[in-house]
């Protein structure tokens, strides 16, 4: 494991460019929204006027590209660098960690004087330092898997300690984050506001549902048939739901007298997660071929940059850490080499001359180049993108010379870029930040044996069930990063008749026993507020957080493990998490 402290770097404040006060920047994140779930992209399915406000208002960049899922994007606004850089793998169990050697852009604004916050969907790494309260981030509120099972005043946190959300969540991050620029109207801030919709699983309150409810949808996905109208539907609520609250952050800040001087981004991790209508382009979420991969992409920032304007240059999440940081006049600052380039000059309409360059997608072995005229594909095919931006015409033959270049970028990407994530990730789950003293351990980052289930094939929100046996375990690879003493909480449901198990947890030598005194059992929550039937996403249930009492852990790399030392009933219980805080000495 790379060390956490080399992410801790001295970074020097300078003036803004133009000698102005520091803007306030707001970056607004959506999950799995297509370029095409957008008014302003031609769809009549729904309307987004207030995103649609914010692209006139501003400057929009047409070719903009991101990952095709969610955590490596996310890596990449981040660190300004290709994600399997930063170890990022996949979406869950680990694989969504961002390497501890990253400089994140959080950090570097933080260390410039702003008020950092982020409120939504983290994904990159939950327990510290891999925690965005030890990535750069003075305030978090939401969740940091890769999605949630249900999202009315579900489970959440607040800076490491679990609290239950208040309504909608998208309406809930956006009450939170517009309460901290109030707060802190006085300060420069950098405000992170990642939404976790229209990701399933598919749920929107009744007054953005009704509209869609009954809808034909007079645009389709190509191709037609694959498409699942219902999923469509409720996607496209989610979006307005989406919109909605989009109008409310700027209003907030108009409000505040704080939106001329402040840069409000907008744009998606990844393309449409299902089949639906986006503008011809081939792939969906998860490939790399132009649906997939391209997003809408819409910067605002009156007192600094013109608006109303259409920039074509190709552009992607890897150039928003040397964009942001050059916009606000932070000139140095220090963080592993960049892959992204600043967008400024671009954005200033100052006559730069702008060279072609070769754009990167890339996903567990899937890579495709995008220049600005062409797409290789991860089979060798090229596309020539201006006549032909469905991808159905492979020119390979007609550009020879383009091939060349272009395969070999793929060739050497592969080779130098792609291989540091090739091997399974056997990073530890870590336990006991030198600095923050709380650390979840979730069902989501376990194994089992014997019997025991987990509650739904995706892990990110799921819980262990049917531990039955004296011979099932429940087990993490952990790494104790500080020694000491721990409280040790277990987040449990039991029904009455199954109360009076006793169990123990381990990590090496170390033992605490606990025991079920309690019944506390509720229903699955989920299914009633589906739009749509959900594919891998557990149901979820409320849990009730039993005190275990104190463990000794020494430092270093061991088991964590629980199993069951007697079963009076049918089962010991069922486990969602386990919340660890050091004890002062």
């Amino acid at each position: 494991m790379k060390s956490w402290s080399l992410s801790l770097l001295f970074l020097l404040l300078v003036p803004t460019a133009n000698g102005a006060t520091k803007p306030n920047v707001v970056i607004i994140l959506t999950d799995d929204q297509g370029w095409g779930d957008l008014s302003i992209h031609g769809n009549t399915n729904l309307d987004t006027p207030n995103i649609d406000r914010l692209a006139n208002e501003g400057i929009e960049f047409s070719n903009f590209y991101v990952c095709p899922i969610c955590s490596p994007t996310r890596a990449e606004f981040l660190t300004g660098r290709y994600n399997p850089r930063g170890g990022v793998r996949s979406a869950s169990r680990g694989e969504e960690r961002l390497d501890l050697d990253e400089v994140t852009i959080a950090e570097i604004f933080r260390d410039n004087g702003y008020k950092t916050a982020a409120f939504g969907k983290w994904h990159n790494g939950m327990q510290p330092p891999y925690h965005p309260n030890a990535r750069g981030f003075d305030e978090y509120y939401g969740f940091c898997s890769g999605h949630w099972g249900n999202y009315y005043s579900p489970m959440l946190e607040h800076n490491g300690e679990i609290v239950k959300g208040d309504g909608f969540v998208i309406d809930d991050f956006t009450n939170r984050a517009m309460d901290f620029i109030e707060t802190n109207k006085d300060e420069p801030f950098f405000v992170y506001l990642p939404y976790n919709t229209p990701h399933s699983p598919m749920q929107v309150p009744g007054r953005f549902w009704k509209k869609f409810e009954d809808n034909d949808l007079g645009l389709r996905a190509r191709p037609e048939d694959k498409e699942d109208l219902q999923h469509s539907r409720a996607a496209l609520a989610m979006c307005e739901n989406i919109d909605w609250n989009v109008g409310r952050v700027t209003r907030k800040l108009e409000d505040l007298g704080l939106s001329e001087n402040t840069i409000v981004i907008y744009f998606s991790d990844n393309g449409p997660n299902g089949y639906r209508w986006n503008a011809d382009m081939k792939g969906r979420k998860g490939s790399v071929d132009e649906g997939g991969v391209r997003s809408p992409f819409f910067i605002r920032w009156p007192e600094g940059l013109e608006g109303g304007r259409t920039i074509d240059r190709i552009a992607g999440t890897i150039d928003l850490l040397p964009t942001l940081t050059d916009l606000a006049g932070i000139e140095k600052y220090r963080t592993l080499p960049l892959d992204g380039v600043s967008l400024r000059p671009l954005m200033l309409r100052n006559g730069v001359s702008w060279p072609d360059r070769l754009y990167v997608n890339h996903f567990k072995g899937k890579t495709s180049i995008r220049n600005q005229r062409f797409r290789l594909d991860q089979n060798g095919k090229l596309y020539d993108m201006d006549s032909d931006p469905g991808q159905r015409r492979d020119v390979s033959r007609q550009f020879p010379d383009v091939l060349k270049r272009m395969v070999a970028a793929q060739t050497t990407f592969d080779r130098d870029v792609a291989s540091l994530v090739a091997e399974p990730d056997n990073r530890p789950f870590t336990i006991g930040h030198p600095v923050l003293d709380f650390t979840q351990i979730p069902a989501r980052d376990g194994q089992f044996a014997g019997g025991v289930e987990r509650s739904g094939r995706a892990p990110n929100c799921s819980f262990f069930t049917n531990w039955t046996q004296l011979e099932d375990r429940i087990f993490w690879d952990a790494e104790v990063l500080t020694a000491g003493d721990y409280k040790v909480e277990v987040y449990y449901t039991c029904p009455e008749d199954d109360v009076g198990s006793t169990f123990e947890l381990a990590f090496g030598t170390s033992r605490l026993k606990g025991e079920v005194t309690e019944a506390f059992d509720n229903p699955m929550r989920g299914a009633v507020e589906d739009r749509a039937v959900r594919k891998g996403e557990s149901y979820v249930k409320e849990f009730k957080a039993m005190d275990m009492g104190v463990i000794q852990l020494k430092k270093g790399r061991n088991r964590l493990e629980l199993k069951a030392l007697d079963i009076p009933g049918n089962q010991v219980m069922e486990v969602r998490l386990l919340m660890f805080h050091r004890v002062d000495s």
